[in-house]
């Protein structure tokens, strides 16, 4: 049983992030504060580790990363764009919190399930296209929330948003850590020079802490959401966890995508929904407790997927 790569690559995730969640429910870490060990992943470690990675790869391992890049933007967009227009057209969600439940479902839990699932299962090389796909989703459709999401806010208090207040909010999405480390770190990739072993070793210590403090980050938000389960919250499920990986398979075949990638992007797409949408929802004062029944049913029901994903992409 322990010898079976499925198990092995599944169990460790879940059991550090039922600690969280456990720790979070029993009170022994506060789990409506978690702004500082948020922090602490996505400003520092887990920006650390992806700058290591990419910084680190050869110019053409980087390149190689480009039908990646184009099969999860597509997919991330495409989900992105359905699931806005259904929230506003039949469940009548303001604009918000459709971008914020769109944003939820289509940008999956990269750094907490998506980093120890893949580098378990490709070992330390699948960290560079952990780092290509967070860069994308973080790059396309976390600022088009950004921007809903002001904008709509800015209307509800009488004022419409200009020119500047867009840009502002561009700005503040492209310029968070977690999407310029990856950036920066490619472009010293694409340039040809390698990251200083020194530097390297300051940035792995570190890192290395991203995967198990992530994964105990999802658990404490997810055990302060109140859960509520309905047909939106199955829906939900349904794309994040099956039409997402699907939607992906369809366009790697559509690129003729080859085999490797392929099967990476659509393992990643297989993921659980992200709290990423939770953060923003709470920070902007909307709907939390939706977009938590969201991540949390996701989540749930992915261990479930994602074993059937690892047994058919990678069943050696």
């Amino acid at each position: 049983m322990t010898s079976n790569p499925i198990v092995m690559a599944l169990a460790p995730v879940f059991f550090v992030m039922l600690l969280g969640y456990a720790a979070g429910r029993i009170r022994i870490v506060d789990n409506h504060h978690v702004e500082g060990l948020n922090a602490l992943v996505m400003d520092f470690a887990l920006p650390a580790s992806l700058f290591a990675a990419t910084a680190s790869a050869s110019r053409s391992q980087t390149i190689e990363q480009v039908p990646l890049f184009l099969v999860s933007g597509l997919t991330m967009l495409v989900l992105y764009v359905a699931w806005y227009w259904y929230a506003r057209t039949f469940t009548g969600a303001t604009k918000s919190d459709a971008s914020l439940q769109a944003l939820t479902i289509g940008f999956p839990n990269l750094a907490g399930v998506g980093l120890p699932i893949l580098t378990s299962v490709l070992g330390p090389a699948g960290t560079i296209p952990v780092a290509v796909v967070l860069a994308t989703g973080s790059i396309l459709i976390s600022p088009l929330t950004l921007i809903v999401v002001e904008m709509n806010t800015s209307k509800a208090e009488g004022a419409e948003m200009s020119v500047g207040q867009v840009l502002v909010a561009i700005r503040r999405a492209l310029t968070k850590p977690v999407v310029l480390a990856p950036a920066l770190g490619i472009l010293l990739s694409l340039s040809d020079l390698n990251l200083d072993a020194l530097a390297h070793a300051c940035l792995a210590l570190i890192g290395n802490a991203t995967a198990g403090v992530a994964l105990f980050v999802t658990g404490l938000v997810l055990s302060a959401q109140s859960f509520r389960l309905d047909w939106k919250v199955v829906a939900a499920t349904a794309a994040s966890d099956i039409i997402r990986p699907l939607l992906a398979a369809a366009i790697v075949y559509g690129l003729r995508v080859a085999p490797d990638t392929a099967k990476t992007a659509i393992l990643l797409a297989a993921g659980p929904s992200g709290f990423v949408g939770i953060l923003f929802a709470v920070n902007y004062r909307l709907d939390s407790a939706t977009a938590g029944s969201m991540v949390t049913a996701s989540t749930g029901f992915s261990i479930v997927t994602m074993a059937i994903a690892i047994a058919v992409l990678f069943p050696h």
